[in-house]
C-alpha cells in the first residue's frame, strides 16, 4: 500500500509544480516538469522490483510504440485545436483521439 501512496503523492507533486511554475511566470521550469516521465519512472521501478528487467524492457517498448500511435496524435490535436476552439474543447477532442487510438493499439498489440 505504501507503494501506491508514494506514487500518488509524487504524481500530485509533479502536477502541482507544472501548474505553479506556469502560472508564476517560470514557463521553462513548467515545461521541464511536464516532460519529466514521472509515471513511467515510478512504474518501472516497481515493475523492475517485482518482475525484473525483462518486464521493464517489454513494457518500455509497449509505451514507446503507444506514444507514437496515441500520445503524439493526442498532443497534435490539442495543439491544432486549442487556438481555434478553446482549451476545454481541444482537450476533450484530444482525449477522444487518444482513447480511440490507444484502445485500438492495445487491442492489436499482441495479435
Amino acid at each position: 500500500m505504501a507503494t501506491y501512496i508514494f506514487s500518488f503523492l509524487v504524481g500530485g507533486v509533479v502536477t502541482t509544480l507544472i501548474t505553479y511554475f506556469e502560472i508564476s511566470g517560470f514557463p521553462m521550469l513548467s515545461r521541464l516538469a511536464a516532460l519529466f516521465p514521472v509515471f513511467t519512472w515510478l512504474s518501472y521501478l516497481f515493475i523492475g522490483d517485482i518482475s525484473g528487467p525483462d518486464a521493464v524492457a517489454k513494457h518500455s517498448l509497449f509505451v514507446l510504440l503507444g506514444t507514437l500511435i496515441a500520445w503524439v496524435p493526442y498532443m497534435l490535436t490539442i495543439y491544432l485545436l486549442a487556438p481555434r476552439v478553446g482549451s476545454w474543447k481541444a482537450i476533450v477532442a484530444g482525449m477522444v483521439v487518444f482513447v480511440v487510438l490507444a484502445t485500438a493499439f492495445v487491442y492489436f498489440y499482441k495479435k
